[in-house]
């Protein structure tokens, strides 16, 4: 393996230039004018695996945007890791509040700046040079699969598909997934939970047209009043969410696993600063470690509706809508939730409007066992990487496809990610540092080589 370390230290650089040719590639699943720079990323990354040395690399079709499928068999008795990740990335909205071009990467202070440094081609490629390293020394222990998305973004619709069909192809021990974040590079951690998600689009229906707000205001319901007003009765002032049965199924922790939870290190002044914010919120008698990981939540991703451009239109909008996210715990049945929703936001409107409610997309939460061999050998090579034996930690985030991989193919991921809160993720200005793709570049043939031992 010191081979594998020798070459990875050798082409680092090279390995940099490399990955700034896939971020350039504007990759956005959520916007259709970018469906032509979806076939380009996976074209990409096929050559690119090829490259690396997988006997076999394809752009393979689905009912969205291709999957990339790349494999290298040294012996069918060995051991087989299936790494997953996706090339699609996050629209770069609010496009004003970068401070570089999206999709021309630099590197400043030390970190990579440009959509998908993080999420997730800066730490899907780190699987892809790892694999390069360790085929090009003759050092690779176990068989490797790849399987690359290109709509995780927007809750992976054709890969449930894909899985169902190609069980076979993708028969594997372990599914190897980066797409999660460390505690800090001072405190490594690997992530055995991740909460689940139900994601929903209302509409609420006023008048057949826009109204003058001075000819109709106060005589007709207006739907962005009504909407707001709705939308802010699903969460009490005690950060408790209202939903009727939203918390049947949700498992109290006991005290013993809420102190074990709360003993990873967390600064709540840091935290606050971190995010230039003078105080926190969230659900009453909980830590915030314990509201972004083993609780349940509900938050407005978007809302609209009416008169938003420059200078004034005075109208009464005929119709006002909101996208909202539930993030949810183990136990939790993504697909109930979403029903309780629903009939719970209709009967919470007024009759003088409709509502119309829509289920986008959402995932069951996801539990990675500690006691498994996979664990144990990620364990083992981030002892080695990081000088310090990493701490289990339950992520807020949600990969729906990581149930799904489980139910389907029947096979538990390992989620060892190499992010750090300060990415910004899904936000302008998103960054990955160098010392974390070369960490995550250095620790992956280590797991190889204590999974296979195992």
């Amino acid at each position: 393996m010191n081979k594998a370390l020798s070459y990875i230290e050798t082409n680092k650089e090279a390995f940099i230039e490399e990955l700034f040719d896939l971020l350039r590639i504007p990759s956005i699943s959520a916007q259709s004018e970018h469906k032509p720079d979806m076939i380009r990323c996976a074209e990409w990354l096929a050559a690119s695996l090829v490259k690396a040395g997988a006997d076999r690399a394809e752009v393979m079709p689905t009912d969205g945007n291709p999957v990339v499928y790349a494999e290298k068999i040294i012996d069918p008795k060995a051991k087989t890791i299936l790494v997953y990740g996706h090339y699609d990335v996050m629209p770069v909205d609010p496009r004003e509040e970068w401070r570089t071009e999206p999709f021309e990467p630099v590197i400043k202070d030390g970190r990579i700046w440009g959509r998908g440094a993080d999420d997730d081609k800066g730490q899907l490629f780190m699987h892809a040079k790892a694999f390069e390293a360790m085929y090009a020394t003759e050092s690779l222990p176990c068989n490797v699969k790849f399987m690359l998305e290109g709509e995780e973004e927007i809750g992976s619709p054709s890969l449930y598909k894909f899985c169902e069909e190609y069980k076979d192809m993708l028969k594997a021990d372990i599914i190897l997934v980066s797409d999660t974040s460390m505690i800090s590079m001072q405190t490594p951690s690997i992530t055995c939970g991740l909460r689940g998600l139900t994601y929903m689009e209302v509409e609420v229906v006023g008048p057949n047209k826009d109204l003058h707000s001075g000819l109709f205001g106060g005589a007709v319901a207006n739907p962005a009043n009504v909407l707001t007003k709705l939308v802010a009765s699903l969460v009490d002032e005690n950060g408790h969410v209202t939903i009727p049965g939203f918390y049947d199924d949700v498992r109290e922790l006991t005290d013993a696993e809420r102190k074990a939870f709360n003993e990873a290190p967390f600064n709540l002044e840091d935290y606050k600063k971190a995010l230039d914010i003078d105080d926190i919120s969230g659900e009453a008698g909980y830590t915030t470690i314990e509201r972004t990981g083993v609780r349940p939540s509900l938050d407005v991703n978007g809302i609209w509706g009416g008169y938003i451009e420059e200078g004034t239109k005075t109208v009464i909008p005929s119709k006002a809508s909101a996208k909202i996210s539930m993030r949810l715990v183990p136990n939790q049945d993504f697909e109930k939730i979403g029903e309780l929703f629903e009939k719970h936001f209709r009967a919470i409107a007024p009759k003088s409007v409709k509502v119309n409610v829509k289920f986008l997309h959402g995932g069951a939460p996801y539990v990675s066992p500690t006691d498994m061999a996979a664990y144990k050998a990620a364990e083992q090579a981030i002892v080695d990487t990081f000088g310090k034996k990493p701490l289990p930690f339950y992520s807020g985030g949600s990969i729906p496809i990581i149930s799904g991989f489980e139910r389907i193919l029947g096979i538990k991921s390992l989620l060892i990610g190499f992010g750090l809160a300060e990415d910004a993720i899904h936000s302008p200005n998103e960054s990955y540092g160098l010392e974390q793709f070369y960490k995550g570049v250095n620790t992956i043939p280590l797991f190889y080589k204590y999974f296979a031992e195992m």
